[in-house]
């Protein structure tokens, strides 16, 4: 089965558990997620299934927003609710303006360091490994770029947000280091991303409503419709000598797009099968090939 669906994970489970039980459900060996989301955050986490897989590549630099609660008094080893706490709780006295004043802190360009237990690797061993034993993580600072971190509200010590984010943002390095800021620690006790990319909350269907469509012989109606996908590439169906081309990989002329730089060419009105990049003028090579070459 090839296409694009959206799960709403739920808390407890990996981007890979949930890829695994997607595959048995869809009995499809090739399933991929368009960025991962740690294990107890909920949320969008976009699935690329069948020879779709082949189009994580133009999802990488995909924005993310997402909605959380940060917990004042101390910090944890993972910079959320799943690490174990460092230290004793600190006392805190500071309202909610105050919290505003230190997230514009955090707005903008910011160099960002990694927190110890995630997947960026150090030498070729993800950090959480090396974290996991008590040796020294050494994470270098990566630039991100957080375009929105706004402050909802504050009670009990709970501040909820909201924040639109670059990709390879952690979201748990920014509340770890707010609470730092503010000099009492702290740490993220729940997060939901409501999009990623094109893809928002309102597409996202539970594991339970998948297996019940699959049941009911209904999955279709799950997936995004491939004119949803990459809304920054222009659109063109192709005739039937242009689309027998471009399933052999040969290039093919759009004089329609001659100024768009990558395109999406459907068969008819919903069967996608190449994103083709302009070579020169008119002249469009099909940089990725969707649909099976004839026979």
């Amino acid at each position: 089965m090839n296409g694009v669906i959206v799960i709403d994970k739920p808390g407890g489970l990996t981007s890979h558990d949930v890829v695994n039980r997607v595959r048995r459900i869809l009995q499809e060996k090739s399933v991929g997620h368009l960025g991962t989301l740690d294990p107890m955050a909920t949320g969008v986490l976009p699935l690329v299934t069948g020879r779709m897989t082949r189009l994580a590549q133009f999802y990488i630099t995909s924005s993310k927003s997402y909605e959380g609660e940060i917990r004042f008094g101390f910090a944890t080893t993972t910079y959320d609710a799943d690490g174990d706490p460092l230290g004793d709780s600190s006392a805190f006295d500071f309202d909610i303006d105050r919290i505003r004043e230190a997230a514009l802190l955090f707005t903008g360009g910011l160099q960002q360091t990694p927190p110890p237990f995630s997947a960026k690797k150090i030498a070729g061993v993800p950090a959480y490994k090396l974290a996991r034993k008590h040796k020294e993580v050494d994470l270098k600072p990566v630039a991100v770029e957080v375009k929105r971190f706004d402050i909802l509200d504050f009670n009990d010590g709970r501040a909820r947000f909201v924040c639109d984010v670059s990709s390879g943002t952690y979201v748990r390095s920014i509340a770890h280091d707010l609470g730092r800021q503010l000099g009492c620690g702290a740490h993220l006790s729940s997060l939901t991303r409501t999009a990623s990319g094109e893809f928002f909350i309102k597409d996202a269907v539970t594991l339970d409503r998948l297996e019940d469509a699959a049941r009911n012989d209904s999955l279709l109606e799950l997936f995004v419709h491939p004119r949803r996908l990459l809304p920054d590439f222009p659109c063109v169906t192709a005739d039937e000598e242009s689309v027998g081309k471009i399933r052999h990989g040969r290039a093919v002329n759009l004089p329609e797009l001659s100024r768009a730089r990558q395109v999406k060419v459907f068969q008819g009105q919903a069967e996608l099968i190449a994103i083709a990049t302009r070579v020169a003028g008119t002249l469009f090579h099909p940089k990725v090939v969707l649909a099976e070459a004839a026979h």
